[in-house]
């Protein structure tokens, strides 16, 4: 495709909350000046964080209609009755951890979604790559691309925002009102925190996110072994990895996360999940967890590995309790834990998310996008002329 005229369109994000974009204006700019022959079809929105304007002038074309485009670019889902036959498209469809539901009567929306979503592309045989399996092949397959940085920044200020609301009866403004992250910096370096004790979990994007704005908030990051046994007249976190927290017993991988919960005041979730892990802890477990008043969910997995994370939540409404007794949705109050379970975290600060996300494609995707594949694409690929790839054919169980 080197020399070949390739079109890249830029999706209208679907979702009502989503007003993030794959690229920058500035990221188009330099593309174009990069590529020379590379043309940007980028579809109109008034909800997106950067102006349609701003790509005109930076030489994309505005238009609605991408069926001229050769590879399109979303963020999140998409509106799968306007997916084009044919086309190759790359977004997070989220449908790799389908597993689970395989064989069950569906009810949640969410993956109903999905099963329509894969139906449609395997019948218009699109090319689907999904950012979330664009990896490296040796070691632990490190993610090329994310938005996790920001979603642990967020998320974490979501949760610390949650505390102070139910305790201090003091509540901050929102990330997105804010929307400058030198500013929530700002703001929250100047909260006292008292003597909570925080426990993270994840080794990944969002889980060096979630220590970036801890430590901004003047929160003392302390190692597992001082977390349990040491007194503090400060607040403290202690970051644990999956490595740290799973053991094996009995040919079973499990979970030794509750250990470290009896003295935990804020649990933040950030590591990768997947069905065949075990979870944290289960339900009957929770009354045990005396101190434990709030629940930060940045993984986010709807009946995962937090079992409190029976929902996720919106950017405009972010909070829920659980009643710990009936373990059922509570109205928000300092009974019970609180839970923070946004979805879409970053898209609080789009701006400077989008930017960072871009600058990934740009330099780890298009390459091996329109010149030669080192392999990072072909295993990222979901499914293409109407069949799932090697590596995804159990999502033909799952959707039919």
């Amino acid at each position: 495709m080197k020399n070949k005229i390739i079109t890249l369109g830029v999706l209208a994000e679907a979702r009502n909350d989503e007003n993030r974009a794959p690229f920058s204006p500035n990221q188009v700019s330099n593309i174009l000046n990069k590529f020379s022959n590379i043309k940007i079809i980028v579809q109109p929105s008034n909800r997106r964080c950067f102006k349609d304007k701003d790509y005109q002038n930076a030489g994309a074309q505005i238009a609605d209609n991408l069926s001229s485009a050769n590879i399109i670019f979303g963020v999140k889902e998409v509106d799968i009755s306007k997916l084009i036959k044919d086309k190759t498209y790359l977004f997070f469809s989220h449908t790799s951890k389908v597993r689970q539901y395989i064989g069950q009567t569906i009810k949640d929306k969410a993956i109903i979604y999905k099963k329509e979503l894969l139906r449609e592309i395997i019948k218009k045989k699109i090319t689907l790559i999904d950012y979330e399996n664009i990896r490296e092949v040796s070691g632990e397959g490190y993610r090329y691309l994310g938005f996790g940085r920001f979603a642990g920044i967020i998320g974490t200020y979501n949760t610390l925002n949650l505390y102070l609301k139910l305790f201090n009866k003091k509540h901050l403004s929102r990330a997105f009102e804010i929307n400058n992250y030198k500013k929530i910096k700002e703001l929250i370096s100047k909260q006292n925190f008292n003597k909570i004790k925080i426990l993270l979990t994840g080794n990944g994007r969002a889980s060096k996110g979630s220590i970036e704005l801890l430590k901004k908030a003047n929160i003392k990051q302390v190692s597992i072994n001082d977390y349990l046994n040491n007194k503090y007249n400060e607040a403290i976190f202690s970051n644990i990895s999956t490595r740290e927290y799973i053991e094996r017993k009995n040919d079973k991988d499990i979970s030794k996360v509750k250990n470290y919960l009896f003295e935990t005041d804020i649990f933040i979730a950030c590591h990768y999940w997947e069905p065949k892990f075990p979870k944290l802890f289960y339900l009957n477990q929770i009354s045990e967890f005396k101190n434990l008043k709030v629940i930060g969910d940045i993984t986010c997995d709807i009946n995962g590995s937090v079992p409190t994370t029976i929902r996720s939540t919106s950017i405009a409404k972010p909070y829920y309790s659980i009643d710990i007794n009936t373990m059922k949705e509570i109205k928000l109050s300092d009974k019970g834990i609180a839970v923070m379970a946004v979805d879409n975290l970053p898209s609080e600060l789009p701006r400077d998310a989008s930017e960072e996300f871009g600058s990934s494609v740009i330099s780890e995707v298009l390459p091996s996008l329109i010149n030669k594949d080192d392999g990072r694409i072909n295993r990222a690929t979901t499914a293409s002329n109407g069949k799932f790839f090697k590596n995804f054919t159990y999502l033909n169980d799952f959707i039919n």
